[in-house]
């Protein structure tokens, strides 16, 4: 069968508009949502939990990925109805690779940073714990689709039009760095920059997912599902 063209057909605007939601959500989020909520805390005389933070957080981000990218998400929509039996087939073989290459992968993490703990996946289980119902909504709804518009749509889509290698590159590179810099940085402990390793099979499964059907929504789809599955494991 062959390979679909990957939707990468953005305008200039929903380009321009994207790379700045893409910095703030990458770069100034992490280290401003903090005092941001604490001065919203004090201004309204509440308090927000850290899952009704991160409900907060990314209903925000999906609303403004949806403005954005209104146009486009549109097109990856047809490009799904048109290529529907295809997305099912590679979002089944795109599961199964996921969950192999991460055992592998997750063996070679472990000799690398021994048994060093992920602190992203224990925030989302300690949310999970204590507001079960906020954290699905964000880990299995909106943080996939806002994970899969920006890096997959956004940055690998965009790079692919120029070359394959390093939208594949670039693309992994970002989705496994954020993941892991702010606890790095908030930490004081390079050594945990070992752990982009367990989310480069992740990021390069949902890349490959959506270049091989040319639907966004077939990345989003697999991302969910992997996310609930993982939610479900550490139960």
């Amino acid at each position: 069968m062959a390979k679909k063209k990957s939707a990468s057909y953005m305008t200039g605007g929903e380009q321009v508009a994207g790379t700045v939601l893409f910095v703030v959500y990458f770069a100034v989020l992490p280290l401003a949502a903090g005092p941001l909520f604490s001065a919203a805390e004090f201004l309204l005389g509440t308090s927000f939990s850290a899952a009704a933070r991160s409900v907060i957080t990314y209903y925000i981000l999906f609303a403004l990925s949806v403005i954005i990218f209104h146009n486009y998400l549109a097109r990856t929509c047809r490009a799904l109805a048109d290529n529907l039996g295809a997305a099912f087939q590679n979002l089944g073989v795109g599961l199964v690779a996921l969950y192999g290459l991460n055992e592998l992968i997750y063996r070679l993490t472990y000799r690398l940073a021994g048994n060093r703990t992920n602190l992203n996946d224990t925030a989302i289980f300690a949310q999970m714990d204590a507001a079960p119902h906020m954290t699905f909504l964000v880990v299995v709804f909106l943080a996939p689709f806002v994970e899969e518009v920006l890096y997959r749509g956004l940055v690998f889509g965009n790079l692919r039009a120029k070359s394959r290698a390093v939208a594949y590159l670039v693309s992994c590179a970002l989705f496994a760095l954020a993941h892991v810099w702010q606890f790095a940085v908030s930490g004081g402990d390079v050594t945990y920059f070992w752990l982009m390793v367990q989310y480069l099979v992740p990021g390069a499964v949902l890349a490959w997912v959506y270049e091989r059907t040319g639907t966004l929504w077939t990345s989003i789809a697999l991302h969910a599902v992997t996310n609930a599955l993982s939610l479900w494991a550490g139960l």
